[in-house]
């Protein structure tokens, strides 16, 4: 019997080229570690616009992380055990915000949500509420381009999920919410917990949409990629520090899934 294709050894040319990717993905990081300020990390994590950006960072990212849940978790049902005609669209428009630059999203929001949007002006005028310029429009724009990470995740494993526990509770009279709590929710979680993580981290990590929708105000819009925005044009050694402390979250959050989130979105 033959070795299976997937085991054999790869050509010298595709190893070349191989090793030539991972030196192109990787060089970068390497080139802001080494250009890191070790000497000075800590006080410049601990400066006062610093920690106001990184803990405006954290509230927004986990409340659109939030978000993401109440809203991501219907749809996703929704796309993976419902057949309705435009499925497939619906699919497609769900998950458009991956590939969307950022901040034609931004822009999208400002025409929808802004002053003069169609939904944003009512908002202002009957209810007072400004999305633009404000800490609710950063969430709102962290939401919109990161849910579909957890909506394709949790998508995917409930379509691979073995029905069959699902219908034996059912019949034994168990309710729809009992199945969905206690069978369909413990199956996924896997696949539940990396969707939230990688939902989170690219909230965390959202700068194009932010920037265009809610603007660069300390303390109010200004998130950690909008701090080492502005740091790199005038104080680089806190922009590189800055940009450490992004790297470090995202190594923690691909460390953690062990691929699981892989192992998910397999067909």
């Amino acid at each position: 019997m033959g070795v299976p294709s997937r085991r054999r050894r790869p050509s010298v040319p595709v190893v070349a080229v191989a090793v030539v990717t991972v030196g192109f993905l990787t060089l970068p990081l390497v080139g802001l570690l080494v250009k890191a300020p070790w000497g000075s990390l800590w006080p410049d994590l601990t400066s006062p616009v610093a920690m106001a950006a990184l803990r405006l960072s954290l509230i927004c990212s986990l409340s659109a992380t939030g978000l993401s849940l109440v809203l991501g978790l219907p749809l996703a049902w929704v796309l993976a055990r419902t057949e309705f005609p435009g499925r497939s669209l619906v699919r497609a428009l769900t998950i458009l915000p991956m590939v969307l630059p950022p901040v034609v999203g931004g822009v999208a929001l400002l025409l929808v949500f802004g002053r003069a949007g169609f939904l944003g002006r009512p908002l202002f005028d009957w209810f007072g509420v400004q999305l633009t310029f404000s800490t609710a429009g950063v969430v709102l724009a962290e939401t919109f381009v990161a849910m579909p990470f957890l909506i394709i995740t949790v998508e995917a494993a409930l379509r691979s999920l073995d029905g069959r526990y699902e219908e034996a509770a059912a019949t034994l009279g168990a309710g729809r919410w009992t199945v969905f709590r206690q069978i369909t929710l413990p199956l996924i979680s896997s696949s539940l917990v990396a969707g939230t993580a990688l939902t989170w981290a690219r909230a965390l990590g959202e700068f194009g949409a932010t920037i265009t929708f809610a603007g660069d105000i300390q303390g109010r819009t200004q998130t950690l990629p909008l701090a080492v925005y502005l740091a790199l044009e005038g104080n680089e050694q806190v922009a590189i520090t800055l940009s450490l402390a992004l790297l470090a979250v995202s190594v923690v959050v691909l460390v953690s899934l062990r691929g699981r989130w892989l192992g998910a979105i397999a067909p």
